[in-house]
């Protein structure tokens, strides 16, 4: 699986971006997608996934403001942002787990930048 992130930006404090993450090969159907953040001098932390039956988490911080999909037909999955905070920023790297496995899939990391 190659996992291809796009969307990221800068944008003002109450704005909005939607991430997008196209999968390439094979087993994607199955696999729980998601996102993780980092941000500067912080350790990556999970910002949301979403499990092959469209079962969903978020972190506490991103409730009701970030909307996790995913398109089993085109192979992708996406972050729709709202009401971005400066707290958000950080790179945003989405990533691939099979069912199968312990070890992800990683992006390689789109860079989201909320200015106050």
């Amino acid at each position: 699986v190659q996992l291809q992130a796009s969307g990221g930006g800068l944008v003002q404090a109450g704005g909005s971006l939607r991430l997008s993450c196209a999968a390439s090969g094979s087993g994607f159907r199955s696999n729980v997608m998601g996102w993780y953040r980092q941000a500067p001098g912080k350790q990556r932390e999970l910002v949301a996934r979403i499990r092959s039956d469209g079962t969903t988490t978020y972190a506490d911080s991103v409730k009701g403001r970030f909307t996790i999909s995913r398109d089993n037909a085109k192979n992708t999955v996406s972050l729709q942002m709202n009401s971005l905070k400066p707290e958000d920023t950080g790179v945003y790297y989405c990533y691939s787990l099979s069912p199968m496995s312990t070890r992800p899939y990683w992006g390689q990391g789109t860079l989201v930048t909320v200015s106050s």
